[in-house]
């Protein structure tokens, strides 16, 4: 919900390099050919760069997550409360038991008045936006 507070140097989809533009097509070419000779190079001293990565990952050790709980932080004889019931009784709903107040007045929007006189009403209905 908050990506629109964001701006676009922020990305969760990673960072994908679009299409390469040349300038002309002589920049293209050298880009190509110096492309090849690289893919040469690695072949004539046996280096296959996937090859290389997976070699690399497979003798990575295994990501193991253990949690424990320190030392002095756990106290196994106090037990948690459960989430039965509540422990609060409910509030009593507020009631306006008086007889002063005539009604309720709106001056603008949503903005609700207690009106206690006639001429609190009056002054409310002559009232300007």
């Amino acid at each position: 919900m908050s990506m629109h507070l964001e701006g676009p140097w922020l990305s969760y989809n990673g960072k994908k390099k679009g299409k390469v533009k040349f300038r002309n097509a002589e920049e293209a070419r050298k880009t190509r050919e110096l492309d090849a000779s690289w893919k040469e190079l690695q072949k004539k001293w046996e280096v296959e760069a996937e090859d290389k990565k997976r070699t690399r990952a497979l003798k990575a050790p295994t990501l193991v997550y253990s949690l424990p709980i320190p030392e002095g932080r756990s106290t196994k004889h106090i037990k948690s409360l459960g989430t039965v019931g509540g422990v609060a009784t409910l509030a009593p709903a507020k009631v306006y038991t008086g007889s002063d107040m005539i009604g309720i007045g709106q001056l603008h929007k949503s903005n609700a008045i207690p009106i206690f006189r006639k001429s609190d009403a009056e002054d409310l209905a002559k009232m300007r936006r």
